[in-house]
């Protein structure tokens, strides 16, 4: 199955000259979405992981039931103030400023092998930042996943970990 034909291009969003590569259309299809899973699933088995780290939001789409079809845990990577509990937390650069992630101090044991998992590798800084704070918490972090790679922008350049895409985009 083509799983690019699943994915709506939409021009001009969020802001003039961005091209947005919109997964809705894809998750609404029954049979896409299965598809995406179980590739997914082939791609991030061999990392052995003990649990998945989604990246807020739409890699909770992605990492949530992949952790389920995998048989291992599921934990968050959110912006500030959006768990319960003491949290640890990451200041990270982005092309247009400034941002954070932070995840419960206690959803990891350090040794834990977490694989990252988003539903887009753009310019790699959040996904990088996403790796530094796993690390930071005692994760091994084999690999990561992503849906989409926007590989002219070459965000894997960033990670010093193997990154795995389902489709990649080239302009």
């Amino acid at each position: 199955m083509d799983l690019k034909a699943h994915i709506r291009g939409i021009a001009d969003f969020p802001k003039p000259g961005i091209l947005f590569y919109d997964i809705s259309t894809l998750l609404r299809d029954a049979d896409a979405w299965q598809v995406a899973m179980g590739r997914l699933a082939k791609l991030v088995r061999g990392w052995q992981p003990d649990l998945l780290a989604g990246v807020e939001s739409r890699g909770f789409l992605l990492a949530a039931p992949l952790a389920l079809k995998l048989g291992c845990g599921f934990v968050m990577l959110r912006k500030p103030g959006k768990l319960p509990g003491p949290v640890v937390g990451l200041d990270y650069g982005l092309e247009y400023g400034r941002d954070r992630i932070e995840i419960q101090s206690d959803a990891i044991t350090p040794g834990q092998r977490v694989v990252l998992v988003d539903d887009l590798l753009a310019t790699g800084g959040t996904m990088a930042a996403g790796v530094a704070l796993l690390r930071q918490i005692g994760a091994i972090v084999p690999g990561a996943a992503a849906l989409i790679e926007l590989s002219f922008l070459d965000g894997r350049s960033r990670l010093d970990i193997p990154v795995e895409a389902l489709m990649r985009y080239d302009a």
